[in-house]
């Protein structure tokens, strides 16, 4: 069994919170994220699954093994958890071959040297390095280096594999590469993996289930397209790329969403919402700059829609991102495929317009979460 069960972790650093109180449990076989921006202590939660830092209190069991509990004197050191490990730098040893590198583990583990050889080889073929073994690290690419470190974790079996950003120092395309490689590797081999990013596209293409992070507690919890499409709070709704957020109080609640009031000469709008929002509390309305529809003239006979003026447009290659102003609140964005940019643009720019929101595609969230950290 190799399944986490994490309760009431806290580890501080001085008068620092690196991990207030953190309960998780990441079922065997499961590919889960920790998701979150700087300091929010999803590494530290790594950490100290690994083995790398001592929490100030809480339990961590592995599978049946209970590896850290404080209270109790209990804390398994790293190397008697049967675990490996992927970090953001490669830590790869120059003066080594990349069959040595990736056999450290079992050597370590005192294995007979004709079946290291032969697991080093599968280790190798399977993350695409067959024929590089007697190369050194300097002479791979950034890519082939993070698979070296990659096979060297997986080499010995271990049923837990942990990764620490093990793609932020690379280029957008290799990132996407080695996504579908760190995919297929799970597959084949069917380990545990605790996977640390602040990339929501990395979270959305590899997790199973993603943990939403925010000063050092869990914010969110669910499957990818759960936190993707219904975010349960502020903070969540901007970190996933929700880039419009603007006020509004709710007229009525049911069970298909809720109606609310932006004030002044606007409409009400229509927004879902996974939460009970009782009239008259306030709420944020958010919704994706791609996910607004511009169209010519007014917005009164269109339902769910705003009049606007188009300020700006700047081209992002596939569409034009436009900034649009409405009555009674600070502009908001909104995504012009460049095709109908070409066709409508002109009309669109300075004059009278209507942004429509999909009713789906606006979320109502409680007020009062904070934003961004």
């Amino acid at each position: 069994m190799s399944g986490i069960r994490i309760e009431a972790l806290r580890k501080h650093y001085g008068a620092a919170r690196g991990i207030e109180h953190l309960d998780l449990e990441v079922e065997e076989g499961e590919f889960f994220v920790l998701l979150g921006p700087s300091g929010c202590g999803k590494t530290t939660a790594l950490r100290c699954i690994a083995g790398l830092e001592e929490p100030d209190a809480g339990t961590i069991r592995i599978g049946a093994t209970t590896v850290v509990a404080p209270a109790r004197g209990v804390f398994v050191p790293p190397n008697r958890r049967d675990l490996g490990m992927v970090f953001q730098s490669y830590a790869l040893w120059p003066h080594m071959t990349v069959e040595q590198n990736v056999g450290y583990p079992l050597r370590a583990r005192g294995w007979p040297r004709d079946r290291a050889r032969a697991a080093i080889a599968r280790a190798l073929a399977l993350v695409d390095l067959g024929g590089l073994g007697n190369r050194y690290p300097g002479e791979l690419s950034g890519g082939q280096q993070q698979r070296v470190a990659l096979a060297r974790a997986v080499v010995a079996a271990p049923k837990l594999i942990l990764f620490d950003e093990p793609l932020s120092n690379l280029d957008a395309q290799l990132r996407a590469r080695l996504r579908q490689d760190l995919r297929r590797v799970h597959r084949e081999t069917g380990h545990t993996a605790v996977y640390v990013t602040h990339d929501q596209v990395e979270a959305l293409a590899l997790a199973d289930r993603v943990a939403v992070m925010r000063e050092g507690r869990v914010e969110q919890l669910g499957r990818p397209d759960d936190i993707f499409l219904s975010p349960a709070t502020r903070f969540v709704a901007e970190f996933v790329g929700y880039d419009n957020l603007f006020e509004a109080t709710v007229e009525q609640s049911g069970t298909d969403g809720v109606r609310v009031a932006l004030g002044g000469r606007c409409a009400p709008l229509s927004a879902r919402s996974s939460a009970r929002l009782a009239p008259g509390s306030p709420v944020h309305l958010a919704v994706r700059s791609n996910r607004i529809r511009l169209g010519k003239g007014a917005a009164a006979d269109r339902r769910n829609s705003l009049d606007v003026r188009v300020l700006d447009a700047a081209y992002l290659g596939d569409s034009y991102q436009c900034t649009v102003q409405w009555p009674g609140g600070r502009p908001l964005l909104a995504q012009v495929p460049a095709d109908l940019w070409k066709q409508e643009g002109a009309a669109l720019m300075g004059g009278p317009a209507h942004a429509f929101f999909p009713q789906d595609e606006l979320v109502a969230l409680p007020a009062g979460d904070g934003g961004r950290q």
